[in-house]
């Protein structure tokens, strides 16, 4: 009976993170810090390390040991750039990991948990675009605040993160609705599911980040590569999509600036774009630290050091100039950073490591494309794509959301080939 309601008692505190993630980052740190303790406590006291030994749990703390190994301030040349505080980072990424393996092996074990689990990742992407076109409409979010200088909708944020987070969460709100609408007979269901595409789709392109737009064409790909049932509403939704896209200089010029121009404008210099920049200064820090890299963070403690300002003659890209953005909080991207904080052992583990999550979201797909699983699948590869301009990892503001990802995928594929809302059978 204690063991049950300790239990719900994290439950709550799961279905809270996703509104902490989104306006109450401490919130999200508290619950998933709750989540954590509880699970280990009850591990403990049934003696059930079961979940401890499934190959991605070693391979994910493998991965981790190696970044707090590098991370540890030794009395050594080129080591843990950031000393103490990024060791002290490092170290707590363990949390994550157990945040995802928590949901998978304890709490998201039953339909109905799993069920509320996805209905606060689809509340959330509803509550992102409600604003986003509230803000369009009106000029202001419920908040009172304006879109963001460069025309990017900031939904129902101060900042320019609606973008991403809308993206990733996207699919995963809407396909189980489109494909239930889609299944039902008579036109009204079937145009309803349609629409639902398309307004999601469009809204994508109206707010106006261009790593956003960039996710939901990606996800739009793998959705339709597995539900065939859904390929011509997608189909309409592209289209409709770039029409949109076509028409912001009417609609929106804020938009197509910031979607078009500037987009064109880096694609043609990139190696001198600020995001070129910062490429060639972090893949420079990890080639002169291949074996330990300089610790998590040390791309931002140590970038501004004068024997980083080179190219990479290689590739035919120039020295750096700090004045063109070349040092920033972080790399930019996830596997960049990866090299850049632990060499190519940690780049090695990292890639491993988001191969084989992607893997497990993927796996039995093919035979049970079931939609909430194929948008968790898309959630998780909007991550995990390496050609993307990205946050720090793993900053919880956005990778949180990765790793609820990542535990809700593993807990739903632990039952196929049931649907994962459906109480399992031969399992």
């Amino acid at each position: 009976m204690q063991s049950e309601k300790l239990r719900k008692l994290a439950l709550l505190c799961v279905m809270l993170v996703p509104l902490g993630l989104l306006h109450a980052w401490v919130l999200a740190e508290i619950c998933i810090g709750i989540v954590d303790v509880l699970f280990l406590a009850q591990a403990g006291a049934r003696r059930d390390f079961a979940w401890a030994r499934q190959p991605w749990f070693i391979l994910a703390s493998l991965w981790w040991v190696w970044l707090v190994v590098c991370s540890t301030p030794l009395p050594l040349p080129d080591f843990a750039a950031d000393g103490w505080p990024g060791f002290i980072q490092a170290f707590l990424i363990i949390r994550l990991i157990l945040f995802a393996a928590a949901l998978q092996s304890w709490l998201l074990t039953t339909p109905g948990a799993r069920r509320a689990a996805w209905s606060v990742l689809a509340l959330s992407a509803a509550w992102i675009a409600v604003e986003s076109w509230q803000q369009y409409l009106t000029g202001h979010n419920i908040f009172g605040w304006p879109r963001w200088g460069d025309g990017s909708l900031t939904g129902p944020f101060q900042k320019p993160r609606a973008g991403d987070i809308y993206a990733h969460l996207m699919f995963i709100a809407v396909l189980p609705p489109a494909m239930a609408l889609l299944a039902r007979p008579g036109w009204p269901p079937r145009l309803a599911g349609m629409a639902l595409a398309v307004l999601a789709t469009i809204t994508a392109v109206l707010i106006g980040q261009r790593m956003g737009v960039a996710f939901a064409g990606l996800g739009l790909a793998v959705a339709a590569v597995f539900l065939p049932r859904l390929r011509l509403p997608l189909g309409v939704a592209l289209a409709l999509a770039i029409a949109v896209l076509i028409a912001t200089p009417l609609i929106s010029p804020a938009t197509h600036g910031k979607l078009v121009g500037e987009t064109q404008r880096n694609f043609h210099h990139f190696s001198q774009s600020p995001y070129g920049e910062i490429f060639t200064r972090a893949t420079v820090m990890g080639l002169q630290s291949p074996l330990h890299g300089w610790g998590y963070r040390g791309y931002r403690a140590a970038c501004m050091q004068p024997r980083f300002n080179q190219g990479l003659p290689a590739l035919g890209i120039p020295p750096t100039q700090t004045a063109l953005s070349a040092c920033n909080l972080h790399p930019q991207n996830f596997y960049i950073q990866a090299f850049s904080d632990a060499g190519f052992p940690g780049l090695a583990l990292f890639v491993a490591l988001m191969l084989y999550w992607t893997w497990l979201a993927a796996r039995g797909l093919w035979r049970n494309p079931d939609p909430v699983r194929v948008g968790l699948l898309i959630g998780i590869i909007n991550y995990t794509w390496p050609i993307a301009s990205t946050d720090e990892f793993p900053a919880l503001y956005m990778l949180g959301w990765f790793f609820f990802f990542i535990g809700l995928s593993l807990a739903c594929a632990g039952v196929a080939p049931n649907p994962p809302f459906v109480e399992a059978k031969n399992v």
